[in-house]
C-alpha cells in the first residue's frame, strides 16, 4: 500500500459540503494510489460503511461514501486495508492504531463566514498608526494614569518609554480614514482594531464606558475645562478629560464618526473587526467609577465605588460587602489582582450579562455594521469553565442572530477545543498551530522574545509535527479563517526576533531590537503566513519594517517618513499572491517534505496546485520535492510564480520540470520558491 497517496481533508475537495446542515447528505471523500486494491471504510461514532471506489485521476483512485447528518456533531475517520496490511487516517495522516483525538468532526449548522476564510487581515493599534486630526490629542496632564500624569509625545519617532500605557502619540479613527489607499493597495480586506472603546490607557483594554467610541480617538466637539495642575493626582478635577469624555455630545459625536468611517471602509470592500473586552473592564468604568469622574456628572448614575446603592452593584465582586465599606470600596475583585482592571462579575448579576451580550449585538448592527468581534482573554470571562461556555454560547446567539455574517474570534492559547464545537466562537487566534511554530522553526525564539532554543531553529520535522498535531485541534471551518500572525501588540516584533538576542527593552534598550536583524526571515515568515491555511493577518508596521520588544517595545509608531518602500512593495506583492492563487485561501494543505533548515508544503484545489519550498539556513540546498503528492502529473512543468532571498525577490515565471513525480530545486540561502500547476 502506497501509504503517502492516502489523503482526505475537511474541505470541499473531500467532503461536500463542506459545512453541512442537520438533514443533508454530505459526500465523504478519500484519495488512495490507483494501483493500490483497497477496502475502505468510513468509521462514525455509530456505524463502520464501506466507501466506494468512484474515479481514477492521474495516480490516484478515489473513495466516497454518502452520510445522512442528523443534530448530533459526527466524528469519524477512515480504515484502509489491503492484502497484506491495515492503517487509519484521521487529520493527523497514516497510523497503525486508532486515534479519536484526530479523528475529524462535523457539527451540523456550524459555518464560519465566508468572507474570512483566507482573508488579509490588518491589526491597527490606533494611538500609534496615524495622528489625523490633532484637536482630540491627549494632553499633558490631562489627567493621571496609575503612577503618573498622561503625556502627549510631540516626537512621532520617538521609541516608546518601558512604562508607556500613559503616553499617548495622537493617533485616531480620522488618521486610519486618510490612509485607507494605502491600505487598499496593500491589498488588506480586513482591518482588525485593538479597543476604541473609551479608556484612560493608550492600549484600551481597560474599558471606562462600552457604549461609546473615546473621542480622543473620534470627535472632541465640545472641549472646556482644565488639565490636572503639577502634582495634583485627583482625577476629579480632570474637568478636561471629564468634559471630553463624558459630554454626550462628544460621544454621540465620536460614534457618529465610527460609522461614518465603517460604511467608507466597507465602500472599499474591507471588513471591521472589534476587539471585546469583556472579562474586565476599568477603574475608570462609569459602572464602577473609582477615579470619581462621573460622580455628580448629570445623566450617569452612581458607580459601584461610589455607593452600595449603585445600579451596578452586583457588576463587581466586592470582598468586603458591608454597608460600612461605603462610600469608596476599595475591596473590589481585580483581575489578577491588578485594580486598575476589575474583573465583571457576571454570576452576580443577570443585568450585566444582558447589558454586554447588548452591546455584542449594538455594533454589528446598524448604524454600525461591524463585522465581528475578537474576544480579548475570552477564555477567562467569568469564575467557573461551565459559566464561561454558558456565556459564549449565548454571545454567539445574540451577535449571529444580529448579524449573521459577523465573525467570532477570540484570544486564546493553547488548546481551544472546546470552545471550537461549533456553538461559542468561529475560531482563534492561531498561535498554537501558526506563530509559535513558525517563530521557533524560522528563528528559534519564543514569542516574547524571552528564549532561543537552538535546538528548534531550523527543525523541519519538528514544525511539521508540531503544525500537524496543533492544526488537528481545528475543525476545518474554523482552521481556514484563524487569525493568523507572525506578531502583535503582545509579542516582540518579528523582525527583531530574527535577531535572537534574548531579553526586553528594560534590560537591551530600544537600539538593540533592530541590531542585526535578517530581513531575508522575515521575507520567509511573510510567505508562509501568505501560503498557510487560515487568515494571514499583519501587524500594523510589519510590512513598513518596524521592529521591537515586547509590549510596550512592540507599540511604536508607523514610520510614515521613514518606512522601507522595497518592503512595503514585497508585502503588496506576496499579498497579491495569496490574494490571486484560489488555493491559497480555500485549498487543502498537505507536507511534501521536511529536514533541516527546510520545508515544503502544496495547497491545492481540482484545477489548481500550489507547491511552497524554504529555506530557512545560511546554506545553498538542492532537493528533490514530491509534487505528485498535489496530484500533478508524474512528468510535466510547473511555473514559478514567485521567489524570495536575500538578494531580494522575483515574480518572474520560470518553467521547472517534474521528473518522476518531482521537481528538483536549488534553495539559495533564505530563500523560498513558490511554483504552481493549473490544469
Amino acid at each position: 500500500m502506497n501509504r503517502e497517496a492516502l489523503f482526505s481533508d475537511g474541505t470541499e475537495n473531500f467532503r461536500s459540503p463542506a459545512e453541512p446542515k442537520a438533514g443533508e447528505s454530505v459526500t465523504i471523500r478519500l484519495r488512495g494510489d490507483q494501483n493500490d486494491a483497497l477496502e475502505v471504510y468510513l468509521c462514525t461514532n455509530e456505524m463502520r460503511t464501506p466507501m466506494g471506489y468512484v474515479e481514477t485521476n492521474g495516480m490516484f483512485g478515489f473513495y466516497q461514501v454518502k452520510i445522512l447528518l442528523k443534530e448530533s456533531p459526527v466524528t469519524y475517520y477512515f480504515e484502509i486495508r489491503s492484502e497484506n496490511e491495515i492503517c487509519y487516517y484521521d487529520r493527523f495522516g497514516v497510523s497503525e492504531e486508532v486515534r479519536m483525538q484526530y479523528a475529524f468532526l462535523i457539527v451540523p449548522g456550524f459555518k464560519t463566514p465566508d468572507w474570512a476564510k483566507g482573508a488579509v487581515m490588518y491589526q491597527i493599534l490606533v494611538d500609534r498608526f496615524c495622528d489625523g486630526d490633532d484637536s482630540n490629542d491627549v494632553l499633558d496632564n490631562e489627567y493621571h494614569y496609575i503612577t503618573m500624569p498622561v503625556r502627549k509625545i510631540e516626537n512621532w519617532s520617538q521609541d516608546p518609554a518601558d512604562f508607556d500605557v500613559a503616553s499617548f502619540y495622537g493617533g485616531d479613527l480620522k488618521g486610519v480614514e486618510s490612509k485607507l489607499d494605502y491600505l487598499q493597495g496593500l491589498g488588506v480586506e480586513v482591518i482588525y482594531f485593538n479597543p476604541l472603546f473609551v479608556s484612560p490607557s493608550n492600549h484600551k483594554y481597560d474599558i471606562q464606558d462600552y457604549d461609546y467610541i473615546d473621542p480622543h480617538y473620534g470627535c472632541v466637539v465640545e472641549d472646556g475645562g482644565e488639565v490636572l495642575a503639577e502634582g495634583d493626582y485627583d482625577n476629579r478635577h480632570a474637568t478636561k478629560y471629564i468634559k471630553r469624555v463624558t459630554d454626550k455630545k462628544n460621544l454621540e459625536a465620536s460614534n457618529k464618526y465610527f460609522a461614518h468611517l465603517v460604511e467608507e471602509i466597507h465602500k472599499r470592500g474591507m471588513k471591521v473587526i472589534l476587539d471585546g473586552v469583556f472579562n474586565h473592564c476599568g477603574s475608570f468604568n462609569k459602572w464602577l467609577d473609582k477615579e470619581r469622574i462621573y460622580e455628580n456628572q448629570p445623566g450617569y448614575e452612581d458607580g459601584a465605588y461610589i455607593s452600595e446603592k449603585s445600579p451596578y452593584h452586583e457588576f463587581f465582586y466586592f470582598y468586603e460587602n458591608e454597608p460600612d465599606k461605603w462610600p469608596y470600596n476599595h475591596t473590589y475583585d481585580g483581575w489578577w489582582g491588578h485594580d486598575t482592571l476589575p474583573k465583571l462579575n457576571y454570576e452576580g448579576s443577570d443585568a450585566l450579562t444582558e447589558y454586554i451580550l447588548n452591546i455584542g449585538r449594538k455594533w454589528v448592527s446598524p448604524p454600525y455594521n461591524v463585522d465581528g468581534w475578537r474576544l480579548d482573554v475570552a477564555a477567562d470571562l467569568g469564575h467557573s469553565e461551565e459559566f464561561n461556555h454558558e456565556f459564549w454560547k449565548k454571545f454567539r446567539d445574540a451577535v449571529k442572530d444580529a448579524n449573521p455574517n459577523a465573525v467570532i474570534l477570540a484570544e486564546h492559547y493553547g488548546d481551544a477545543t472546546s470552545w471550537l464545537r461549533g456553538d461559542q466562537w468561529d475560531t482563534i487566534m492561531n498561535y498554537d498551530a501558526f506563530m509559535e511554530p513558525i517563530s521557533f522553526f524560522l528563528t528559534g525564539m519564543e514569542k516574547h522574545s524571552d528564549r532561543f532554543e537552538d535546538h528548534a531553529l531550523g527543525d523541519g520535522k519538528r514544525f511539521e509535527m508540531t503544525m500537524l498535531h496543533c492544526m488537528a485541534q481545528f475543525m476545518t471551518p474554523s482552521l481556514y479563517c484563524a487569525m493568523n500572525q507572525l506578531d502583535n501588540h503582545d509579542h516582540s516584533r518579528f523582525l527583531t526576533r530574527t535577531n535572537h538576542k534574548v531579553g526586553r527593552v528594560a534590560q537591551l534598550g530600544s537600539q538593540a531590537a533592530g541590531d542585526e536583524v535578517n530581513v531575508a526571515v522575515l521575507k520567509l515568515g511573510s510567505l508562509m503566513q501568505m501560503t498557510w491555511p487560515g487568515a494571514p493577518t499583519l501587524y500594523y508596521g510589519d510590512e513598513a519594517g518596524v521592529v521591537g520588544f515586547t509590549d510596550p517595545d512592540n507599540r511604536r509608531t508607523y514610520p510614515w517618513e521613514t518606512a522601507d518602500r522595497v518592503l512595503i512593495g514585497y508585502h503588496r506583492d506576496v499579498i497579491s499572491l495569496h490574494k490571486n492563487n484560489p488555493s491559497l485561501k480555500k485549498g487543502s494543505f498537505m507536507f511534501l517534505s521536511t529536514g533541516r533548515d527546510y520545508v515544503s508544503y502544496g495547497r491545492f484545489l481540482k484545477d489548481e496546485k500550489v507547491m511552497v519550498a524554504v529555506n530557512s539556513g545560511n546554506n545553498l540546498m538542492e532537493v528533490d520535492v514530491p509534487v505528485w503528492k498535489l496530484e500533478v502529473p508524474i512528468a510535466g512543468e510547473m511555473e514559478q510564480i514567485f521567489m524570495t532571498n536575500e538578494l531580494g525577490y522575483s515574480l518572474f515565471p520560470i518553467r521547472h520540470f517534474i521528473e518522476e513525480g518531482c521537481v528538483h530545486l536549488k534553495l539559495l540561502p533564505y530563500s523560498a520558491l513558490v511554483l504552481r500547476y493549473k490544469e
